[in-house]
């Protein structure tokens, strides 16, 4: 009886009110379990394809040349494209949620695939750029030995070309980065839905 209209105001009883916890339905997380898996699945195909490609091209610039320094360059760019694909393979697979999985299986499940594709994105460095730069390097250096002397100016044209690489790495390191915000968001949303 001693209850002030404070306490019967509108605001206290929805403040006060229980709250039953917001469940995410089996379906909803095999939706996006499915099409997160499809994302990847052709994330990996565009870069096995564009790997094939360069493998492709400095394969045959390997056998073109007949400069020792241009080939080794050829070479171990042939090499970083090859570990480039394997390591994408190995570590960014796209795993799907398996049919028996419940509810809370499935959100895990989920939830270290979010997880694990970060992670990958996060370290493009160590597994994506890093093991091009030895090759590039070793082409940049056979092209100035290599130059006929058409070229007067080789410093400036080796030094514009390096410059667009230079910005391609940072480029590309920028857009993992994004995406790997953009991953931990979900991985946000999901630990929000697991405490409810």
């Amino acid at each position: 009886m001693n209850e002030s209209p404070r306490n019967n105001s509108p605001q206290s009883i929805w403040q006060n009110q229980k709250v039953e916890g917001i469940r995410m339905p089996v379906d909803e997380i095999r939706r996006k379990a499915g099409k997160f898996h499809s994302t990847i699945l052709w994330r990996n195909a565009r870069e096995y394809v564009a790997a094939l490609a360069v493998v492709v091209f400095f394969g045959f610039q390997f056998f073109l040349t007949r400069d020792a320094l241009m080939r080794a360059g050829y070479g171990v760019m042939i090499a970083g494209m090859l570990y480039l694909a394997w390591q994408l393979h190995r570590k960014g697979s796209s795993r799907s949620l398996p049919e028996e999985m419940g509810l809370a299986s499935g959100l895990e499940f989920f939830r270290r695939e979010l997880e694990r594709q970060r992670d990958l994105v996060q370290s493009v460095w160590s597994w994506y750029l890093g093991p091009l730069i030895p090759g590039w390097v070793l082409l940049t250096v056979a092209m100035a030995r290599a130059n006929p002397g058409h070229l007067r100016q080789i410093g400036p044209v080796l030094g514009v070309l390096n410059l667009v690489a230079a910005l391609a790495f940072v480029f590309v390191w920028k857009l993992n980065q994004w995406a790997a915000g953009k991953l931990q968001r979900q991985i946000d949303e999901l630990d929000t839905l697991r405490e409810r």
